[in-house]
C-alpha cells in the first residue's frame, strides 16, 4: 500500500488539493497546507520512490522564494489598474458614458445596447475588473432598459457579456498575471490579444443588430422626448474630421523632425486638445458653433479615451512598461476625478482599501501556490502532468481543446488567479513541448476564463448583475410604472447566445493563430534566432588578435609552448606552458598518433604543480 501511494503521490495531491478548492476551502490556505501536509508524506516516503526529491532541508528555501514574489515587477501593475479602475467607477464615468452614449445611439434600435456593448468595452481599456464594470452598468443600464421596454433577458445578457470584456480587453488583469505565470511580456500579451479583443466586440454588435432585426420589439430605439440632447451628428462628424486633420498637419510638420512613435503621441495629443477645448470653449463661452449632443460627446469620451491612449498607447509604442503605464494611468484618474470635482477622501479612502484588499488576495493565493508547487514538482508531479497532456490524441489542436474543456470547467467554481496560479504554470511544459506559442496560449486561455464567467449556473458576471438586478416589483420613479422583476433564469437565457460567441471566438485564434502572433512583427526579437559570433583570440587569416603581446596564437589550447607550428599555446611565466587538451598538436607536418598506439615523439614537459610558481 505504501508502495501504491509513493508511486501515484503525484495525482494523490493534485486531486486532494483541487477536491478541497471546489469544497469552498479558501484557496491560498488549502495551497498552502496541502503542500506542507504531501511535503511531510513525500519525505517519510522518498526512500521508497526514487522519483521523489524532497527532503527537509528543502524546507528552507520557502522564505526565499516568498521573499521573491515582492521582487516581481510584472505583479506590481495589478495594484495600480485596479485603483484606476475603482477611482474611475466611483467618480461617476460609467454614469456619465452610459447616458452620453445612449443619447447619441438613441434613434436607432436596439442603441442602449449598443450603448451597453461600447461600454463596456471603454470600461474594460480602463478598468480592467469585471465586477465593477458588471456593477456599474447594471446598475445604471438595467433600469433604463426595463423603462424602455427592452427584453430583460437580452437586457441582462448584454449587461453581463459586457462586463466580461475586461477579462480579455487590455489592460485586463488577467492578462497581467497570464503574462507573469507564462513568463512573457505583459506589452507582447495586451498586443496579441488586441484583436481578438476587438472581433469581441464587434461579434457582440452584430448579434444586438441581429436581435433589432429578427426581434425589434426586444430592443426599441428611445421615444424623442427622452433624448435631451436633441440631433446634430453632423457637427460631431465635422469636429472629428478636424481633429483628424490636426493630427495629420502636426504630424508631417510641427513634430516631424522627431521619433516615429514620438510623433504619433504628440500628433494625437494635439489633436485630441482641440477637439477638447473647443468643446469646452463652446460650452462655457456659449459660442453656439457645435450642438449639445456634439459637445457632450466630446468633454465625456475624450479624457477616458486619452487616459486609454496614456495607458496602452505608450505601453504597446514601448515608452512605457505596464507597471509604468499602471502608475500612469492610476494619477491620470486621480486627475480626471479631481477636475470634474468628484474626488473626495471618502472615495479615495474606499479606492485604496479595495485596492489593499485584492492585492493582499493576489499575494496570498501566489504564495499558497508557491508553496504547493515545491512540494508538486518535488514529486515529479510536472512530469506527470506533461506525460498526460502530451499524449491526448490530436497533437497541438487535440492539446489546446482539451486544454479549453479542463479551464472551462474549473472556471466556474474557481477565480482566475487560483486558475492562472495553479493550472498554468502546469500547463506550460507541455505547451512548450509541443512548440506552442505561449502568447497565444495565454490569450486562448484569457477568452476561455471570459466564457466561464458566462456560464451558468456558476458565472461569476452572472452573480455580480443578480446581486443588484431587481428580483421584485418595482416602481419606475420617472414613469411611474410599477415594473415586474429580473427572474435568474431569464440572466442565464441571455447569456446564451454571448456563450456561443466566445466558444466560436476561441475555435477562431485556435485556427487562426496569426490573430494572436502578429505581435512578433512589432520587433520583438525571438532569443532562439540569435546567433553569437566569437571572434578568433589570435591572428587568423591575416587578421590581427587581440592586440596581446605576440598574439595568442590561435587556440589557447592548441600545441604546448616551444613547439613549431601554425599557433603556439599560452605560454606563462615559470609554469612551463600549459599542457594540450586533446591530440597533440601537429608537429614537423607528421599527424598525431591514433590512441593507444606508440610514437617517437617525446613527451612534452609536465609542469611541477606542486611547487608555487617562481616569477624570475
Amino acid at each position: 500500500m505504501i508502495d501504491l501511494i509513493a508511486h501515484n503521490l503525484a495525482p494523490i495531491m493534485f486531486v486532494s488539493v483541487m477536491a478541497m478548492l471546489l469544497i469552498g476551502y479558501p484557496v491560498a490556505f488549502t495551497l498552502a497546507a496541502g503542500g506542507l501536509l504531501f511535503f511531510v508524506i513525500g519525505v517519510e516516503v522518498s526512500h521508497i520512490s526514487s522519483e521523489i526529491r524532497l527532503f527537509w532541508p528543502l524546507l528552507q528555501s520557502h522564505p526565499e522564494r516568498i521573499y521573491g514574489i515582492m521582487y516581481n515587477d510584472t505583479l506590481l501593475a495589478i495594484p495600480f489598474f485596479t485603483f484606476m479602475g475603482l477611482i474611475l467607477e466611483r467618480s461617476r464615468m460609467a454614469e456619465d458614458l452610459l447616458d452620453t452614449i445612449g443619447q447619441l445611439f438613441g434613434p436607432v434600435r436596439g442603441g442602449l445596447a449598443y450603448a451597453a456593448v461600447l461600454v463596456g468595452a471603454l470600461l474594460a481599456a480602463t478598468t480592467g475588473v469585471v465586477a465593477a464594470s458588471v456593477i456599474a452598468m447594471g446598475l445604471i443600464s438595467l433600469p433604463i432598459m426595463m423603462r424602455y421596454n427592452y427584453n430583460r433577458g437580452f437586457a441582462s445578457g448584454t449587461i453581463a457579456a459586457s462586463g466580461t470584456l475586461a477579462q480579455i480587453v487590455p489592460p485586463s488583469l488577467v492578462l497581467i498575471v497570464m503574462a507573469d505565470q507564462l513568463g512573457r511580456s505583459v506589452g507582447d500579451m495586451y498586443i496579441g490579444a488586441l484583436f481578438p479583443a476587438l472581433i469581441i466586440i464587434a461579434a457582440y454588435c452584430l448579434l444586438v443588430f441581429c436581435v433589432t432585426l429578427i426581434k425589434p420589439h426586444w430592443a426599441p430605439a428611445l421615444p424623442p422626448e427622452t433624448r435631451t440632447l436633441g440631433g446634430g451628428v453632423l457637427s460631431l462628424i465635422l469636429l472629428l474630421a478636424a481633429a483628424v486633420l490636426v493630427y495629420l498637419v502636426t504630424y508631417h510638420t510641427v513634430f516631424s523632425q522627431m521619433r516615429g512613435e514620438v510623433r504619433l503621441v504628440w500628433a494625437a495629443t494635439s489633436a485630441t486638445a482641440m477637439a477638447l477645448g473647443f468643446s469646452l470653449a463652446n460650452r462655457y463661452l456659449k459660442l453656439g458653433i457645435l450642438s449639445r449632443l456634439a459637445e457632450q460627446v466630446v468633454i465625456v469620451l475624450f479624457p477616458p479615451l486619452a487616459l486609454i491612449f496614456l495607458v496602452l498607447g505608450t505601453i504597446f509604442l514601448g515608452i512605457a512598461t505596464p507597471t509604468e503605464g499602471g502608475a500612469m494611468g492610476a494619477t491620470g484618474a486621480l486627475v480626471l476625478a479631481l477636475v470634474k470635482r468628484r474626488l473626495s477622501l471618502s472615495i479615495l479612502k474606499q479606492a485604496l482599501d479595495a485596492t489593499t484588499k485584492l492585492s493582499a488576495f493576489v499575494m496570498f493565493i501566489l504564495i499558497g501556490a508557491r508553496v504547493f508547487g515545491l512540494t508538486f514538482y518535488g514529486i515529479n508531479g510536472n512530469e506527470w502532468i506533461e506525460e498526460l497532456l502530451l499524449q491526448l490524441p490530436g497533437g497541438e489542436t487535440g492539446f489546446l481543446l482539451a486544454v479549453t474543456i479542463i479551464v472551462f470547467i474549473l472556471g466556474c467554481f474557481l477565480d482566475f488567479f487560483e486558475i492562472a496560479f495553479i493550472m498554468v504554470p502546469l500547463l506550460v511544459p507541455a505547451a512548450e513541448t509541443l512548440g506552442i506559442d505561449l502568447i497565444w496560449f495565454g490569450v486562448i486561455l484569457g477568452i476561455n476564463l471570459q466564457t466561464s464567467f458566462l456560464t451558468p449556473p456558476f458565472g461569476f458576471s452572472l452573480f455580480y448583475l443578480r446581486s443588484i438586478a431587481p428580483m421584485h416589483e418595482w416602481k419606475d420613479r420617472v414613469s411611474g410604472r410599477v415594473l415586474p422583476p429580473v427572474k435568474t433564469t431569464e440572466i442565464y437565457k441571455g447569456a446564451v447566445p454571448f456563450i456561443i460567441i466566445q466558444f466560436l471566438m476561441i475555435l477562431l485564434v485556435i485556427a487562426f493563430p496569426g490573430l494572436v502572433t502578429h505581435y512578433k512583427k512589432t520587433g520583438t526579437t525571438d532569443p532562439n534566432s540569435i546567433e553569437i559570433i566569437v571572434p578568433p583570440f589570435g591572428q587568423s587569416d591575416g587578421q590581427p588578435g587581440f592586440g596581446l603581446p605576440g598574439g595568442l596564437g590561435g587556440s589557447p589550447f592548441g600545441a604546448p609552448p616551444g613547439q613549431s607550428g601554425n599557433g603556439g599555446g599560452l605560454q606563462l611565466p615559470g609554469l612551463g606552458g600549459l599542457p594540450p587538451i586533446g591530440n597533440p598538436a601537429v608537429q614537423d607536418g607528421n599527424a598525431p598518433a591514433p590512441d593507444g598506439a606508440a610514437t617517437d615523439q617525446p613527451n612534452p614537459p609536465q609542469p611541477d604543480l606542486s611547487q608555487p610558481p617562481s616569477f624570475n
